[in-house]
């Protein structure tokens, strides 16, 4: 893929309650708002920092778009309360969750493509993800060494592989 953009922000997806549904619905809200995203796979992950029976599913999703980060974080914020989240209890970095979206940084310049993933301090999210989405975004190689998960949206589905996803804003 070729980079047409210089700005955006990437945002780390996860769920672990009806993960497969509430990421579709995640995906369909940015979609609903922003006319381009990319993509990682969607990976089955344990949970981490918490004591869950739970498995997540989660992503990394870029974002192309000059809004400000509060605007962002607070549409990120409505959509975790949308599907159930609660964003007012203390704990809820510990328990489990149908939604969590959370702004690991933003994207300025075509070089920060190639920040290294582990300089990402979020504790809970994963590094292959975003070393594979940033090698998609900046047309470099990549070898996935877990299978992501497929998931679909309408007749749209992802998570197999990284990919660009165009919103038609004649078509839902």
């Amino acid at each position: 893929m070729q980079t047409q953009h210089q700005t955006g922000y990437l945002l780390g997806i996860g769920s672990n309650l009806s993960p497969n549904s509430n990421i579709t619905d995640i995906i369909d809200s940015l979609l609903q708002h922003f006319p381009r995203l990319t993509l990682s796979r969607v990976l089955h992950i344990p949970p981490v920092g918490m004591n869950s029976q739970h498995d997540f599913l989660n992503m990394a999703v870029f974002i192309e778009t000059d809004i400000a980060q509060t605007t962002l974080k607070g549409f990120c914020n409505d959509i975790e309360i949308a599907l159930g989240r609660d964003r007012t209890d203390p704990a809820r970095k510990m328990k489990d969750r149908p939604a969590d979206l959370d702004i690991l940084f933003r994207v300025t310049h075509e070089e920060d493509f190639h920040r290294p993933a582990n300089s990402i301090t979020d504790e809970y999210f994963l590094y292959p993800v975003i070393d594979e989405l940033f090698a998609y975004i900046s047309n470099r190689p990549w070898r996935a060494l877990q299978a992501g998960v497929a998931l679909q949206v309408g007749d749209l589905t992802f998570g197999e592989t990284a990919t660009t996803i165009d919103r038609n804003a004649t078509a839902r």
